[in-house]
């Protein structure tokens, strides 16, 4: 590998870290930015770069784990019997709990699906069951949103090394 390349490659595969951190941490990108980077690239990089249908597999990747999020904190917490108060107000939990570091991050949304519910005329423990599906959907989407990223970049990264191996160190 020439060293723009080895530079090209570790700088796209920190960006994708980047998007692998977004999807545990709310507010940047994940799955998306882990994609973007791989097809820039690939822009950069052509015949270096991963092959067309890896990339279209990680655009697969990128969908499922949005859809999958959505779909787990939504099954989650309807499964408990929350109503859309209690999934707004887990959204909203989510984003006042980023101020609040960590803590804030996993107390939020459960605070936040139990205080809409119980402002929509829920009692407490209604309110408290919908919060802790709220949260445990919020859980199970972020670990999958995380497992999808974290496997996005390594099969990039294994394509892009195999693919110059392939070549003989010539790509």
């Amino acid at each position: 590998m020439a060293p723009e390349q080895i530079i090209g490659l570790a700088l796209t595969l920190l960006v994708m870290a980047v998007g692998v951190a977004g999807s545990v941490l709310p507010g940047l990108p994940g799955t998306p930015l882990v994609l973007a980077a791989a097809l820039i690239h690939k822009w950069i990089f052509g015949a270096a770069s991963a092959d067309w249908p890896v990339l279209i597999v990680l655009a697969g990747i990128m969908v499922l784990s949005l859809v999958m999020d959505f779909a787990a904190t939504w099954f989650g917490a309807k499964k408990l019997g929350a109503t859309w108060k209690g999934i707004t107000g887990a959204v909203v939990g989510v984003v006042v709990g980023l101020f609040f570091g960590v803590p804030g991050i996993i107390v939020g949304p459960f605070a936040g699906a139990v205080a809409f519910e119980l402002v929509g005329g829920r009692d407490l423990g209604a309110a408290t069951k919908a919060g802790m599906g709220a949260l445990i959907g919020l859980l199970v989407g972020t670990l999958g949103k995380f497992a999808c990223a974290v496997a996005m970049m390594g099969l990039f990264a294994v394509e892009v090394v195999a693919r110059w191996l392939r070549s003989g160190g010539t790509v």
